[in-house]
């Protein structure tokens, strides 16, 4: 369900995973230094982090302070937690019979498709295709707060991202939607299965 994906692949390359989703806390680390700090950076810049000219500092915003240093490390930890828990389950389903020996062939076909769309480039690539178009539009036109803040300020009734703005707009919240998108995705898998 988790060992698999070009993201995967990637993570292995860059040292930031093992074969097995070691090192995660590097991988924390790693996904905190590229989300969260640059915004903490560029919002202290341009005055926004803990007061200022924005109604709403950075420091202070509870959603994306949840979001970037809570929510999506606990995505990443579940990968390692998913892993140990979900390969010794499906074993499990040949070992007590639940898959009886004339099934056995469609249950390796049904793992195997399993595996096929775990590890799809096109469908890791759709799925950055519909964070950085619907996602970004969902998060503008939904989420986002209506008031000036530390990302964004209305002028007009047009927004004007702050410099932290830009990263929390383009790759921030982007690289939150990814992950929480590819866990749906998992649970699709895991359903279909």
């Amino acid at each position: 369900m988790v060992l698999g994906g070009p993201l995967f692949q990637l993570l292995r390359r860059t040292h930031v995973s093992g074969d097995a989703l070691e090192l995660l806390h590097r991988r924390i680390l790693v996904i905190v230094l590229i989300t969260w700090l640059p915004l903490l950076l560029f919002s202290e810049l341009w005055g926004h982090g803990r007061g200022g000219t924005g109604s709403i500092p950075f420091l202070h915003d509870l959603e994306a302070q949840v979001r970037l240093l809570v929510a999506l490390p606990v995505l990443i930890a579940a990968e390692l937690v998913v892993h140990l828990r979900i390969r010794p389950v499906v074993g499990r389903f040949v070992e007590r019979g639940i898959v009886i020996p004339e099934e056995r062939q469609k249950f390796h076909a049904a793992v195997d498709s399993a595996l096929r769309v775990r590890n799809s480039v096109v469908v890791e690539v759709g799925l950055v295709i519909l964070v950085w178009t619907v996602g970004h539009w969902l998060w503008r036109s939904q989420i986002a707060l209506d008031t000036t803040s530390w990302y964004a300020t209305l002028e007009g009734g047009i927004w004007q991202f702050t410099p932290a703005g830009y990263w929390y707009a383009f790759f921030s919240i982007p690289i939150f939607q990814f992950i929480l998108l590819r866990w749906y995705l998992r649970l699709f898998i895991w359903f279909r299965f």
